[in-house]
């Protein structure tokens, strides 16, 4: 019995949307520069790592990560994800 080859996956339309999302400064810089040195919009970025969240899949690779690491050392985050429901801003900041 011949089997099929596996279908090249294809373009999916969708329809994005404009958000206005407020996030840590250090942490935003991180994701944009993340994005460019993958060439891709930070939207995209930010989806692609949802939608692998959302199955339970790690969102990188290990050249990826290292890559994340030197970017946090070179905007000085020092956050990691036992932050992320801790976070608040000062009265002043808004």
């Amino acid at each position: 019995m011949k089997r099929n080859p596996p279908k090249k996956p294809g373009p999916i339309r969708v329809e994005r949307v404009q958000t206005g999302v407020r996030l840590e400064k250090r942490l935003l810089k991180v994701l944009k520069a993340l994005a460019d040195s993958h060439d891709m919009t930070l939207g995209d970025l930010i989806e692609g790592v949802m939608l692998h969240a959302f199955e339970g899949r790690p969102p990188f690779g290990e050249a990826s990560r290292k890559r994340i690491a030197d970017l946090k050392r070179v905007f000085g985050l020092e956050l990691d994800a036992s932050a992320s429901h801790r976070l608040v801003e000062d009265d002043d900041a808004r």
